[in-house]
């Protein structure tokens, strides 16, 4: 029986995904740099770390990263904050798990404002056991250090006794070196082919179907 679930946050609770695409388009026009909205995309679900080298020079990322950052965040906020919604039962799935007495901690790329609007968007702040952001990981996605703070903080449970849940091939990278398992869902515009070969042991659909169709197969069958 899992005894913990370290969920992601953007594109697996949260519909969010191309809100920040595009909040990520604009952030790079601002400062002189092109990028399409497709490829904006694919930059979801990792922090600001792991790409702005692919687009400025070392020298531009260690002078524009915190302003660039900065940027993007009250980008977000202000234009499209106000425009996301939760993923369909993701209270309900919450809901379940507490009932079962299993631990929920959220573990995001976002930052800790971020997540903490999200938890009152998905109204699931009452059910959630612990949280980490970026503030609390020296590197994002697919780094593991996002999750092995989430393992941190839920203390004496065993790895083999937590699943992770995420939608982008980074969660399962970043999984799979915090030796831990993960299931993914297709809510975040990667194919269930993908997240396997990145190191998703399972792929669902969204976190409606895990609630209405696969709960015993997902948290209760495995030992």
């Amino acid at each position: 029986m899992i005894k913990a679930v370290i969920f992601d946050v953007d594109g697996t609770l949260i519909d969010s995904v191309k809100e920040h695409a595009e909040s990520w388009v604009k952030t790079f026009q601002e400062f002189g740099k092109e990028i399409s909205s497709d490829e904006a995309r694919k930059l979801v679900g990792m922090g600001s770390d792991q790409f702005l080298g692919d687009y400025f020079t070392k020298e531009e990322v260690e002078e524009k990263k915190s302003k660039i950052d900065k940027y993007r965040s009250e980008l977000f906020a202000k234009e499209y904050m106000a425009k996301i919604k939760p993923f369909p039962k993701v209270r309900e799935l919450f809901l379940k798990l507490k009932e079962d007495g299993i631990k929920i901690v959220l573990a995001s790329s976002a930052t800790e404002e971020e997540v903490e609007k999200y938890e009152e968007i998905a109204r699931i702040k009452d059910l959630v056991e612990k949280k980490t952001s970026s503030d609390d990981a020296a590197e994002s996605k697919p780094e593991p250090d996002i999750f092995q703070a989430a393992c941190a903080k839920l203390g004496k449970i065993n790895k083999q006794d937590i699943v992770v849940i995420g939608d982008t091939p980074y969660d399962a990278i970043a999984a799979k070196k915090a030796e831990l398992r993960i299931f993914g869902v297709l809510t975040g515009d990667w194919t269930k082919e993908k997240l396997i070969e990145s190191g998703c042991s399972e792929v669902f659909q969204d976190i409606e179907t895990i609630y209405e169709k696969h709960y015993e197969n997902a948290f209760e069958k495995i030992k």
